[in-house]
Order: structure tokens, then C-alpha cells, then sequence
């Protein structure tokens, strides 16, 4: 295989540089001379970034996880919502971070420290993508014809089918039951709903909107605001 260009070389070096100081200058800056809240959004957020493979969904269990039961930034119910509402728009999933990333300031400083905590979670989410991207960019024809590279890729695709698993899973158990304690198998934990706690309302809703997609072929627009309705009705009486 014929070595890399030098230009290549030099074009990617070069973005590198530029996009590693549209990221890291911020930060610094934010945990410099703004340590609080929003640094620790900053950091947060830069390293979610940096795990993301995948997508968002290989990603998001573990942020729930994160600012709801280690952190305390939001309240798991909060954390259901900008899921649920993020799952609703066409955006990429991903930009629940944008949310999370408001509700985490503004627990601490108002409306105003909220706009701010949503936009360094947004800038830390996507500027390393185009970090990754235009420092690649002149190498992908190269990795996209090395075996050993194409292995390691498969494998993280299974991993990431896994995760993809487990993020819906969690989301799932979450909505249908009240109470789902964690329980320790060694380096295992396992999330086990309490049967007693199955919240009647969603688990019929979750039926009756999988009928209507699956067995009839509703649109999935209808489905989705005929469920909202349902909901929105049932919390008003």
C-alpha cells in the first residue's frame, strides 16, 4: 500500500490544530476562569463526545446514568422526557444532550445559566466530530482498504447493536415501571423492575401503539400523536 502524501499529511495536521483549538480554547477557558456548573457541563460533554461510536444511542444510557444517579443534574423523570421528546423530532438524537445540558444549569442559575449550559453542551457534543472528521478526511480511502481496521470495525458495530439494546431496554423498564432497582452480580448489575410497581396506563398505551404500527400500518406520525393524546388525557383527569 503506497505511503500518505505529504500534502494529505499536511492538510490533516493542519485541521487538527484548527479544530483542536475551537474545542480545547473554550474549555480551558470555562474551567480557567468559570469553574462551576458550566465547566463541569464543558468536560462532561467533551468526554461523552470523544466515547461516542456509533451514535447516540451507544451513548446515552450511560449519560442518563450519569447526570440522573451520579451526578443529580436531573431527576430520572426529567431524563425520560428528553428522551421521549428527543425520539419525537427529526433532529438527531443526540441533541437530547442540548437539553440535558440546560436543565443542568439552570438548576443553578436560572433561564438565562440554562441558554448558556445548552449551548458549551452543544459546542462540546459536536466540534470533536469535526475534529475526528477533517483530520480523517484525507486517510479514508487508505483505512477503508485495511483488513485489520475493517475487523476492529465489525467488532465495535456488534458492541454498539448491544449498547443500542441496552439504551432501549432501560428506556422501557423506566417507563412501565415505577420501581427498578438495581441488583449486583459480582461486576454485573442488573436492572430488575419490582412486577408490583407496572404502570397500567403506558404498558397499554406501548400495546395498543405496537398493534397500530406493526399489525395495522399506521402512520407512525398518528401513532405517535394519538398515544401523546392519550397520555396528555389520562394525566388531566
Amino acid at each position: 500500500m503506497s505511503p500518505t502524501p505529504p500534502a494529505a499529511l499536511a492538510r490533516s495536521l493542519k485541521a487538527a490544530a484548527v479544530w483542536l483549538m475551537i474545542w480545547l480554547a473554550p474549555l480551558s477557558t470555562l474551567v480557567l476562569l468559570a469553574p462551576g456548573r458550566l465547566a463541569e457541563i464543558g468536560v462532561f460533554f467533551s468526554k461523552l463526545a470523544v466515547l461516542t461510536f456509533g451514535g447516540a444511542y451507544a451513548v446515552l444510557a450511560w449519560m442518563a446514568q450519569e447526570v440522573v444517579e451520579d451526578k443529580g443534574w436531573l431527576t430520572l423523570t426529567q431524563m425520560m422526557d428528553g428522551l421521549g421528546l428527543a425520539e419525537t423530532t427529526p433532529g438527531p438524537l443526540i441533541l437530547v444532550n442540548q437539553f440535558v445540558g440546560f436543565l443542568a444549569a439552570d438548576q443553578v442559575g436560572g433561564l438565562g445559566f440554562g441558554a448558556l449550559g445548552a449551548l458549551v453542551a452543544l459546542w462540546m457534543t459536536f466540534i470533536p466530530s469535526f475534529l475526528f472528521i477533517f483530520t480523517g478526511a484525507p486517510f479514508i480511502d487508505r483505512l477503508t482498504h485495511m483488513p485489520r481496521l475493517s475487523g476492529a470495525l465489525a467488532a465495535i458495530t456488534a458492541a454498539v447493536v448491544g449498547v443500542i439494546g441496552n439504551l432501549s431496554l432501560w428506556f422501557a423498564l423506566h417507563v412501565l415501571f415505577a420501581s427498578v432497582p438495581d441488583l449486583s452480580f459480582g461486576p454485573l448489575q442488573v436492572a430488575l423492575p419490582d412486577p408490583t410497581t407496572l404502570r397500567l396506563l403506558p404498558a397499554l398505551i406501548a400495546v395498543a401503539a405496537g398493534l397500530a404500527l406493526l399489525w395495522r400500518h399506521w402512520p407512525l406520525l398518528s401513532v405517535l400523536a394519538l398515544s401523546a393524546a392519550a397520555s396528555a388525557l389520562a394525566s388531566l383527569m
